[in-house]
């Protein structure tokens, strides 16, 4: 990810932490690369369940004691969101080169179109499995939203099972295309024809 490209990269957030892929990301925008991050649900949080609850509970307790609802501090559910916000923690974005990176940046949850379609990249420096020891707790963005208010953990699952069995289903048409084109090349009428054609100049 160290060359700069026109088009933006897109992550596939499932198994990296947060903070890690946070701080990369935030690395590209300023540099100004545009990222797309997808399933930002399934991102990791080093430590226990338990123990991250109790922090996530003593942090959503905060607030602004005049007009909270108006002053905040304001507390996302939205996993995106939360990866939205340690994204900006990392970027000066009260500057003017910290909101145009901010605005590179596009987060969601589960996997949209165009993006359902498109290559994604995973951040070996930011992989769990690579970045955690074995036998370490861990736990998803998914599971500490929805504890804490979020109300559409079922609507992305549902829509991440649909777009699995598509996807499935285009890969089996793939895989039978290749598998006729290779029957076809390696027939020897086909051949046949193919040399007749390239005597020609086709």
């Amino acid at each position: 990810m160290s060359k700069m490209s026109s088009a933006p990269i897109v992550i596939d957030g499932k198994g990296h932490l947060l903070g890690r892929l946070a701080s990369i990301v935030a690395k590209q925008a300023i540099s100004g690369q545009k990222v797309v991050v997808v399933r930002c649900e399934e991102i990791n949080v080093s430590g226990s369940f338990f123990r991250l609850k109790l922090r996530w509970a003593d942090h959503m307790h905060k607030r602004h004691l005049v007009n909270p609802k108006k002053s905040g501090p304001f507390h996302h559910r939205a996993p995106s969101r939360i990866l939205y916000k340690a994204i900006r923690g990392m970027i000066p974005h009260k500057t003017a080169r910290g909101a145009a990176a901010l605005q590179r940046l596009k987060l969601f949850e589960g996997m949209p179109p165009p993006y359902d379609r498109k290559k994604k990249m995973v951040v070996p420096q930011a992989l769990r499995v690579l970045r955690l020891k074995p036998g370490r707790k861990w736990c998803t963005i998914k599971r500490l939203s929805h504890e804490y208010g979020w109300g559409y953990k079922d609507v992305v699952d549902t829509l991440e099972a649909k777009r699995k069995v598509k996807a499935q289903a285009f890969h089996e048409r793939k895989v039978a295309l290749l598998k006729a084109r290779k029957q076809v090349a390696t027939d020897p009428a086909t051949q046949t024809v193919q040399s007749k054609l390239s005597a020609l100049g086709y």
